[in-house]
């Protein structure tokens, strides 16, 4: 969806808005599908929701568009597909190993600059995966139902390539957000930068309920922002899921500005010895939801996690810290963190190479370069802020 993370709050939350756009999203799947060995599309029966009030409002002023021809094998609803460490990768009889990458393509038909973002993200993305024969990339895109249509039409223009085996499932904002709303409602208050409209931000909290959506044989996804470029094997980042400890069920890493040092300001003045808001690392400088690994199934069981959901423990944590954020799920994952790390694995910066220095020039400048440094190879870079990302 390109959320942009990290950057000035008005910008920022014009950003979210301004990335929620429609049917260009058919002409990125379809790079997607032109290097995949096979397709799958997903039938009316989804899994997934994220709208906004407006789309659903205009939909139900205009007659339905017909649902495109589903081909045989995914008649019904999503084929079950295991998290890539349910099965043995031994070979011996074993069943292909899924991988799951999810991303917003939604309203992108005005709206260039997205739709130059996510021609860079799927280019760079598709050239360097990399999978073995037996192991399958799923492509989950929540988009528009138009969208699916036009790209039923270009995949008959674009012959597959050679290469690993891959699945494009898609997800229909309209009816997921359905589905979406009534966990997130109560939360939304505290983290969105909207004027009200609770229903349409629903989007913004997709990760925070997707083990409740998502089909229960699902165990793990890759949630990312589409403002990113991939310089590695995005297999790589599926391999972090191993390094979780005992009790963590989302891999994320630390925000790169200081933008909840500002966010925490009330509480840092109570607490004037707090780590809360300060930066790495020793600081909990909070975290940017640009590239997310979700345990799905951890997150199901996890008995702390479905209470800090409940509308008083968001209440409650969000008065202690005299928490309003505007960021969504991004917002709620830090401010959980600052009171429970150990659901946290937290990914190495390299991972997220945030580029936006919005608050180097607003006021943080003195402390800026301790959040924003980052050492070592970069894997995958964010362009958040509409910051140019670099061609090497």
């Amino acid at each position: 969806m390109g959320i942009l993370r990290g950057g000035p709050p008005c910008a920022r939350a014009m950003a979210r808005l301004g990335a929620v756009r429609s049917h260009y999203c058919a002409l990125l799947l379809a790079a997607a599908l032109a290097v995949c060995a096979f397709y799958y599309l997903g039938s009316g029966r989804e899994t997934f929701s994220s709208a906004t009030k407006r789309l659903k409002e205009a939909r139900a002023g205009a007659p339905a568009a017909p649902s495109p021809p589903v081909p045989e094998q995914a008649r019904g609803s999503v084929a079950p597909a295991l998290g890539a460490k349910a099965k043995s990768l031994d070979g011996g009889g074993a069943g292909p190993v899924d991988y799951h990458l999810l991303m917003m393509f939604t309203k992108a038909e005005h709206n260039a600059a997205l739709q130059a973002k996510a021609r860079v993200a799927l280019r760079s993305l598709l050239r360097l995966a990399k999978f073995e024969a037996h192991e399958v990339l799923n492509l989950h895109f929540v988009s528009e139902e138009a969208s699916r249509e036009v790209a039923k039409l270009l995949r008959e223009l674009l012959p597959p390539a050679a290469g690993f085996k891959c699945k494009v499932v898609f997800h229909d904002v309209a009816v997921l957000t359905d589905k979406l709303f009534p966990i997130v409602e109560a939360m939304q208050k505290h983290f969105s930068a909207g004027s009200g409209t609770y229903y349409s931000d629903s989007i913004f909290f997709l990760s925070v309920a997707m083990h409740q959506i998502m089909p229960k044989e699902i165990l793990q996804i890759i949630q990312l922002d589409l403002d990113l470029k991939y310089k590695t094997n995005i297999r790589e980042l599926f391999e972090e899921f191993d390094n979780f400890l005992p009790g963590a069920i989302i891999g994320i890493a630390r925000e790169m500005q200081p933008v909840y040092r500002h966010t925490f300001w009330q509480f840092r003045h109570e607490n004037p010895k707090t780590r809360v808001g300060g930066p790495p690392p020793k600081g909990l400088p909070g975290f940017n939801s640009g590239v997310m690994l979700l345990n799905l199934e951890a997150m199901r069981q996890s008995p702390l996690y479905g209470r800090l959901l409940e509308p008083a423990q968001v209440q409650q944590l969000a008065d202690k810290y005299h928490f309003r954020g505007h960021l969504g799920d991004q917002d709620f994952f830090t401010m959980i963190g600052m009171e429970h790390p150990e659901l946290f694995h937290v990914l190495d910066c390299t991972w997220n190479r945030q580029l936006c220095t919005w608050w180097r020039d607003h006021g943080y400048s003195d402390v800026f370069e301790a959040y924003f440094r980052c050492e070592g190879h970069v894997r995958i870079y964010h362009g958040n802020c509409n910051t140019p990302i670099p061609e090497v």
